[in-house]
């Protein structure tokens, strides 16, 4: 036994575990379970519920709570004496004696922790018969329904607004049994994490509005899936029931997410059935028809015979195989060089995967002393991750400042200016926040890719960012803390899949100014893309592919229906570069195809099949191009490279906002939810819009 762990006994096994422990640690470390209400293992210790009580030999002749007691060295613990039963039983009779009789009706029924406690702890009579409490049910928005008469104060969910999302807009107010839990002032919440406070919620006080009255959990089949409404890839659960998908909860990852989500992957899951393309359509005149494939096929068929500039974008979210299969129909069969997933100014080295991917890893956040934020906006970029810069920022004190507009975050950030050659400046300063920079240990670098897209000499700003890096030790062999932070999900794997120009090629800016000269024969656009209906327009001959009814589905001669995220089995590669696998849950809807599908397809119509059948043999072309795809769910650090521009930084702001964090993508501007949560984000402060 080492200085830092201490030995005890919990039911007659003895446990080490380390110092500075709680007697429920070490009970989880055995596996011997201990009920609780208002302890969770990421938020704050409270000692509310008195559920999780124990007996301690050699201490004071009563029960402890041992979520709040420190484990000691020969402590003897005992969880299931006849002391601890009686206490637990007497705690739950108190717990229950406001509680309603709704079980039947509750939302919560099937996962609820009292319900299930109630069990093993309750009683068909009590003592008490007076009336019970009746508590106003608080109006809080159109992400979660209260009860609040169901509300047994564990406090987690106003722990959670304070110490994770940061925004302390949850609160209790009153004392004794006048205790009630809610909004300060009648207003929607304003967090974007604000979700996770229905996983939280022990009993149904909190539920989600969206799926309220929807299913019974038994109902549903559940299926392992990948967060793709921006660029973190938080693992999550869909539940979905007769091929419907019936709503979205979190997957516990440490390295990831831990068990958070944005609120734009839990509600947005309505836009799976809104405004979806269902069936091919050919435009004839005016109006856009519905075809069948083959007809589709021959269409593009015609339109690629003879032309000479060929085209093709792909959005931000779409899958590694998805990308290979696009990239290598677009090259090989078609043969085109001008294909791009970049946005204009966006000119990321594919080579370089070291310059495009966040080389410290999400959890490298927790290790990093000094964090520089340089063009983003990680609160609305990547709310989970800011969530977790917070914490570093407030419980080890990391000193964080940004290089951009100003933020509105969840934590105190200096502000550098807006000006991107404060980069150049830092290299070479001795004072302020250079000095801090320098004396770190491990200093982390943040670089917002979407920030670039509005910056011209944006690769001088990345080998700026990185001589930076190199210049106040934040790239050693021991840590790389260079990062790149990817809002949308997806253009890692297009990197890592090659889809940018070949050789003499044009990129995303030079098509766009090929299009407004009409040199374009055909455009391919596939997904959302960085170009508007009005620039698409300007191309002879438009094909789309995407899952849903948009103004450039609408603009195209061609569309060809796609499958969602939750319809298809496929891998992405996230912020880090991180490969994350996802299942299918559902099927498309109607006549639309998996995407790789598609391409396959297409290409034997076009007389060059692609050579692969099978989605296994898909991955491993993928594997045989880039290897960091065999490794799946693994963060695997590549080869340290500084990216080489002639340019010099001349942009005079790097401007990271974010306009409407709700409705950021085609998909999430498909969401019925999350157009009422938007403008209920927009409304003033002290007002609760009201939205049909």
């Amino acid at each position: 036994m080492s200085d830092n762990t201490i030995t005890l006994s919990v039911d007659g096994q003895e446990v080490e575990v380390t110092r500075g422990s709680t007697v429920l640690d070490a009970c989880k470390k055995l596996e011997i379970e201990v009920p609780h209400f208002c302890f969770h293992k990421r938020l704050s210790i409270a000692g509310n519920c008195r559920m999780c009580l124990v007996e301690i030999e050699g201490g004071p002749p009563k029960p402890a709570a041992s979520c709040a007691m420190p484990a000691g060295d020969g402590m003897v613990v005992h969880t299931n004496s006849k002391m601890v039963v009686d206490a637990r039983k007497g705690t739950m009779e108190f717990l229950l004696i406001n509680h309603p009789l709704d079980c039947p009706i509750c939302d919560q029924g099937g996962e609820c922790d009292l319900q299930d406690m109630a069990v093993g702890y309750g009683s068909d009579v009590s003592h008490y018969v007076e009336g019970k409490r009746a508590v106003e049910d608080k109006d809080i928005g159109e992400k979660i329904k209260t009860v609040m008469t169901r509300c047994i104060h564990c406090m987690r969910c106003v722990r959670f607004a304070t110490e994770v999302a940061g925004i302390e807009e949850f609160g209790a107010t009153g004392r004794g049994s006048h205790v009630k839990v809610g909004t300060y002032v009648k207003h929607a919440l304003r967090s974007e994490l604000s979700g996770n406070m229905i996983d939280l919620c022990p009993v149904g006080a909190l539920t989600s509005k969206p799926y309220a009255f929807v299913a019974r959990p038994w109902e549903l089949e559940r299926t392992p899936a990948v967060d793709v409404m921006d660029g973190l890839g938080s693992l999550i659960e869909v539940h979905h029931r007769a091929g419907k998908v019936m709503r979205i909860v979190p997957r516990e990852c440490d390295a990831v997410n831990e068990e958070w989500i944005s609120d734009t992957a839990r509600f947005s899951y309505d836009a799976l059935t809104h405004e979806r393309l269902t069936a091919p359509l050919l435009k004839k005149g005016r109006k856009q028809e519905g075809a069948s494939w083959e007809k589709a096929f021959d269409a593009v068929k015609r339109a690629l015979k003879g032309k000479e500039t060929v085209a093709a974008l792909a959005g931000a979210r779409h899958s590694a195989e998805d990308l290979y299969a696009f990239n290598a129909l677009m090259k090989e069969t078609i043969e085109t060089p001008h294909v791009d997933s970049r946005a204009e100014n966006m000119l990321l080295d594919a080579t370089n995967r070291s310059s495009y991917i966040m080389n410290s890893a999400v959890s490298g956040l927790d290790e990093a002393d000094v964090i520089l934020l340089v063009g983003c906006d990680p609160r609305l970029e990547m709310p989970v991750l800011n969530a977790r810069i917070r914490r570093n920022a407030l419980k080890r004190n990391v000193a964080v400042a940004s290089i951009g507009t100003p933020l509105n975050l969840t934590y105190d950030v200096e502000d550098l200016g807006a000006n991107p050659d404060v980069l150049t400046k830092l290299a070479t300063a001795r004072s302020g926040f250079a000095k801090t920079l320098k004396n770190a240990k491990k200093p982390m670098i943040i670089v917002g890719v979407q920030a670039l897209s509005t910056c011209k000499d944006s690769l001088a700003i990345i080998a700026a960012a990185q001589t930076l890096a190199e210049k106040v030790g934040a790239v050693t062999p021991h840590w790389n803390g260079f990062n790149m932070l990817h809002q949308h999900m997806g253009l890692v794997a297009a990197l890592d899949m090659g889809v940018v120009p070949a050789p003499k090629g044009m990129h995303t800016g030079q098509i766009k100014k090929a299009l407004q000269a009409g040199k374009v024969d055909v455009l391919f656009v596939y997904g959302d893309t960085d170009i508007t209906p009005e620039e698409m327009a300007k191309a002879k001959y438009s094909i789309y592919l995407g899952t849903h009814d948009t103004a450039l589905s609408q603009q195209a001669n061609v569309v060809l229906p796609t499958a969602a995220y939750t319809e298809k089995s496929a891998l992405w590669a996230n912020t880090e570069g991180r490969v994350l696998e996802a299942q299918k849950a559902v099927n498309p809807p109607l006549n639309a195809k998996e995407d790789w599908k598609i391409f396959r397809a297409l290409s034997a119509h076009l007389g060059e099949a692609l050579p692969f059948d099978t989605l296994e043999q898909l991955r491993g072309k993928i594997v045989e191009q880039n290897a960091v795809y065999a490794s799946v769910a693994e963060h695997t650090l590549p080869e340290w490279s500084v990216v080489k521009s002639k340019m010099k930084v001349s942009s005079k702001k790097l401007d990271a906002s974010v306009a409407q964090f709700y409705l950021n993508n085609s998909f999430l501007r498909a969401s019925a939810a999350m157009h009422r949560i938007q403008a209920e984000s927009d409304a003033p402060e002290t007002e609760l819009r009201r939205v049909g």
